[in-house]
């Protein structure tokens, strides 16, 4: 019986810790800050099939529409809540990366639809088929699709020894 009631102790201790360690994280996404949140909300709603979530005059949140996993939101730069002693997203330092299943079936929808293309399909040699496009605010999208890379591209960047 001391057996028994030793263990129950040693496996509630356990959780205990390992409740109080663990975060409970229940969403994770990007917020830029922005000159313009009517752009921003326009382009990625119009091109990139991101609906409207929550909506505000100073903020903007949005998901993709099949993947409400993939989320992003934009907040006015002149907003109070906007994090001290940063400006409005200025092109630099940066890129969002839109992981799809067929690079090429999105790239041939927007590009029949006039879309702002930046940079045009391209299968890389380190393994992505990719285009681009250029937000309002300057941010870089990178739209790829994982693909086979060219054979041994990556020996020459991989960790040879962790020691």
């Amino acid at each position: 019986m001391k057996k028994l009631l030793l263990i129950v102790i040693i496996m509630f201790m356990k959780t205990s810790v390992q409740a109080q360690s663990a975060i409970a994280y229940e969403n994770a996404y990007s917020v830029y800050i922005t000159e313009n949140l009517k752009a921003s909300k326009d382009f990625y709603t119009r091109w990139l099939d991101f609906e409207v979530v929550f909506e505000a005059t100073w903020f903007v949140y949005l998901q993709a529409k099949d993947s409400p996993a993939i989320s992003l939101a934009f907040i006015d730069v002149n907003h109070p809540s906007t994090p001290p002693a940063y400006g409005a997203f200025k092109k630099e330092g940066s890129f969002l990366t839109l992981q799809v299943m067929d690079a090429e079936q999105v790239y041939q929808k927007l590009k029949t639809a006039a879309a702002p293309i930046s940079y045009h399909l391209k299968k890389e040699d380190w393994g992505q088929l990719r285009f681009g496009m250029t937000d309002p605010n300057g941010l870089y999208v990178d739209i790829v699709q994982q693909v086979e890379p060219k054979p041994g591209y990556w020996d020459k960047y991989m960790v040879k020894d962790r020691k």
